[in-house]
């Protein structure tokens, strides 16, 4: 089947955070937005065709998650996609990934305990453990010849201080686009385990990963998954954040009964979004075909995007991520800041792309641009970037 991803679809007027509130990001609202990630495709058909079906029923009551229907959904994905067997028992619902990020340290941790991230890193992150009243701790990620990998011996080193509880970890990482491999994840597993701190990992990216490359659950490769805690969605692969909900993978039980409780008891959260809850079981029973064709889509755009650079601005540089659809743009030749890079993004290219600043960048300069639109979006996009850049340049 074709799937129309060339397809362009106004979006203003929508309420759309990329599209209707650009201003609140870059200053202008008439910006060609490259921001928040979600993309500018429709989600598969049989997504679309179950909430026309559902809407038409015309009766929006309370909705429950805990059930069959639900979790062999998700149970079938993971086996199907990573061969990861997943037992239903460990699947909460959510409100969101962040929500269940949120609670979870609150679970693990006590004020001032410390939480390792490794940076940079999404930017909701930083806010989250500082609104926690925990100790923020970054493990810079290094970078050489365009590509990140994990400093053992620093983080081995955080690790082993007694106020470190967690590691949120992120998996595939936002920004930077690694898909962290088994052996990495083997030994970021170990040295948690030598020192009693659990993995937070946020896998929302998962299904966007690119040629040669493979996503790995890191509860299938634990000794013991009651250190480890998945917090995940299907809304980046089927873009639907707005339809609302996420899950968790949450081996402990004890844990998991704190979850649910705190979330059903206290917040009272636990009635799901009926919409939701039909994207998940609707999208990962039947729509397999849709994500691949998607994923094939969006290498390509990654492509463009490394051709274009190449060929128009050799003063910056871009090596095609393993996964998500956030290309990462190292513009650190650059002579200008940050702040002269982005006016220049703003006024000049009329374009919006997020400054690697927001992500808490270790050195250098970087721009994250959001590759998951129509191709010619993307063309008129790069256009402008070239258009700025060869003014600040």
């Amino acid at each position: 089947m074709t799937i129309p991803f060339d397809k362009v679809i106004n979006r203003k007027g929508t309420y759309s955070t990329q599209w209707d509130f650009a201003k609140d990001r870059f200053g202008k609202s008439d910006v060609l937005p490259f921001s928040i990630s979600d993309m500018d495709f429709q989600s598969p058909p049989e997504i679309l065709q179950a909430i026309e079906e559902y809407a038409a029923h015309g009766i929006f009551g309370y909705t429950r998650w805990n059930h069959n229907a639900y979790k062999s959904a998700v149970t079938y994905w993971f086996k199907s996609r990573f061969t990861a067997d997943i037992p239903a028992d460990w699947i909460v619902y959510s409100p969101s990934v962040i929500y269940s990020i949120s609670k979870l340290i609150g679970i693990l941790t006590e004020e001032d305990d410390q939480i390792i991230l490794q940076t940079p890193g999404y930017d909701a992150f930083f806010k989250q453990v500082s609104a926690s009243n925990r100790e923020l701790v970054k493990n810079p990620l290094l970078y050489k010849e365009d590509s990140y990998t994990i400093d053992f011996d620093l983080l081995e080193k955080q690790l082993s201080n007694p106020k470190a509880k967690v590691l949120l970890f992120c998996n595939p990482h936002n920004p930077t686009g690694r898909a962290w491999n088994h052996n990495e994840l083997q030994h970021i597993i170990k040295l948690c385990e030598k020192h009693q701190v659990k993995i937070i990992s946020d896998d929302i990216h998962m299904d966007i990963v690119y040629q040669n490359h493979s996503y790995v659950p890191i509860t299938s490769i634990a000794r013991n998954p009651d250190n480890v805690f998945i917090c995940t969605s299907a809304s980046k692969t089927f873009n639907t954040p707005s339809l609302g909900g996420s899950y968790a993978f949450i081996p402990d039980e004890k844990v998991r009964e704190q979850f649910l409780t705190i979330m059903k008891e206290r917040d009272g959260l636990s009635s799901a979004s009926i919409f939701g809850l039909l994207s998940i079981i609707k999208g990962y029973n039947h729509s397999a075909y849709w994500v691949d064709n998607l994923v094939d889509y969006l290498y390509e755009n990654m492509n463009l995007v490394s051709s274009f650079i190449q060929s128009q601005l050799p003063e910056i540089t871009f090596k095609i991520p393993e996964s998500t659809y956030l290309a990462w743009i190292d513009c650190s030749n650059l002579q200008s800041s940050d702040d002269e890079i982005q006016h220049a993004l703003v006024n000049t290219g009329n374009v919006g792309i997020m400054s690697g600043s927001v992500y808490h960048v270790n050195k250098g300069k970087f721009l994250r641009m959001n590759v998951g639109c129509p191709r010619s979006k993307l063309v008129d996009g790069l256009e402008r970037l070239e258009k700025a850049i060869k003014i600040v340049n």
